[in-house]
């Protein structure tokens, strides 16, 4: 993953002032995977690594109705979990982990989601990534969990420029303010799915525009 071309940084009394805009545009930001528990949240996240969200919305909206606990994922077995997610990139190793996942969720945690990143990262399958969204959206640490979205939006503005996604990730962890950490993770996620994508930034629609760093920015085809 190569980072933008660093544009400079955005200011510290820019920062706040950022995540107030990303705020008032949208105060209750959340995932875009459906989920109704942990355990839910955790095997659609496992799922979306190099998928979108809108495919595993699809696939999970006929698993979970079948099987939504470790204990029935199990009874599906392999086979017939990947009945369900064969639509999905990468389905064969995601099914094997996600059945390794349930019998240590079992055999480990008593078929809870445990609530410790070490225990998250400890899961086939999961990685750092994935732990921070769990620990972020299902039990609402002030993680933030860097994808390709969010790697981008912090590299292009210049809110926190970095060229792995551990620097980035410790990078924003220091710069984005306390009162909006807990959101920062939908909110930058979101603005670089919709708004700062990455063949051509939307910047005529963005309310960020003034703060952003980058310096070769869209302008309006009128």
């Amino acid at each position: 993953m190569a980072a933008t071309k660093e544009r400079g940084f955005v200011k510290p009394e820019a920062r706040r002032e950022l995540f107030a805009r990303l705020a008032e545009l949208n105060p209750k930001p959340t995932t875009e995977l459906v989920y109704s528990t942990p355990f839910e949240l955790l095997l659609a996240v496992i799922l979306s690594a190099q998928a979108t969200d809108v495919g595993v919305n699809k696939a999970t909206k006929k698993l979970f109705p079948v099987a939504n606990t470790p204990e029935a994922i199990l009874e599906l077995g392999e086979a017939g979990l990947k009945r369900y997610i064969n639509s999905i990139g990468l389905f064969n190793a995601k099914a094997a982990n996600i059945i390794a996942t349930c019998r240590q969720l079992i055999e480990e945690h008593g078929g809870e989601v445990p609530r410790s990143r070490d225990a998250l990262e400890a899961l086939p399958g999961v990685g750092r990534k994935t732990a921070n969204v769990v620990l972020n959206t299902a039990f609402g640490e002030a993680t933030i969990a860097v994808d390709t979205h969010i790697f981008r939006v912090a590299n292009r503005t210049g809110l926190a420029p970095g060229k792995t996604v551990r620097e980035v990730e410790d990078k924003l962890m220091k710069v984005v303010p306390p009162e909006y950490r807990l959101d920062a993770h939908h909110w930058l996620i979101l603005h670089g799915r919709y708004v700062c994508k990455a063949r051509k930034p939307d910047c005529p629609q963005c309310v960020i525009r003034d703060l952003c760093r980058y310096k070769d920015k869209t302008s309006s085809p009128d």
